[in-house]
């Protein structure tokens, strides 16, 4: 784990669709809008909303919430589409692995313990210049270290 990070686990199913129900809805503080909730929503949306993409709509769910909270999506804060796409990969490499039958919260908590959750995971494939950089921010780009791993 990282130092001073372990993460928040979630003690059940109710708790992830309040993230995920609230994100969508705008209803969602800022306090609450934590490294655990981005995957939790990410899990409840894969899992209970086939209605939704998650690379096609959490871009434009997440600027909406930000813009919603207060926040601005710009380029240095706010919404950045590289370390959105590198978690969803790593959200279905481990929806992928993982034992269909446990609970929405075994799930979630069960990422928030791999490597996939890790909040330094995308560093695995890019380098810090690289995701840091207004590109990255504005758009997917391609990693520098080493391809994102397939969930297939």
């Amino acid at each position: 784990m990282e130092k001073g990070h372990e993460p928040r686990l979630f003690p059940d199913d109710a708790s992830i669709r309040h993230v995920g129900e609230g994100l969508l809805a705008c209803t969602f503080s800022r306090a609450e809008w934590t490294h655990e909730a981005h995957l939790a929503a990410c899990v409840w949306i894969l899992v209970e909303r086939p209605d939704l993409v998650p690379e096609r709509d959490l871009p434009d769910v997440i600027r909406r919430f930000n813009e919603s909270v207060g926040g601005v999506n710009d380029d240095y804060q706010g919404y950045h589409d590289t370390v959105t796409a590198c978690f969803i990969a790593g959200v279905r490499l481990h929806l992928a692995r993982c034992d269909a039958r446990r609970t929405l919260a075994g799930k979630v908590n069960g990422l928030l313990l791999a490597p996939q959750g890790r909040r330094d995971w995308p560093l695995r494939f890019y380098s810090p210049d690289r995701l840091v950089s207004i590109e990255a921010r504005r758009s997917r780009v391609e990693p520098d270290l080493q391809p994102l791993p397939d969930a297939i």
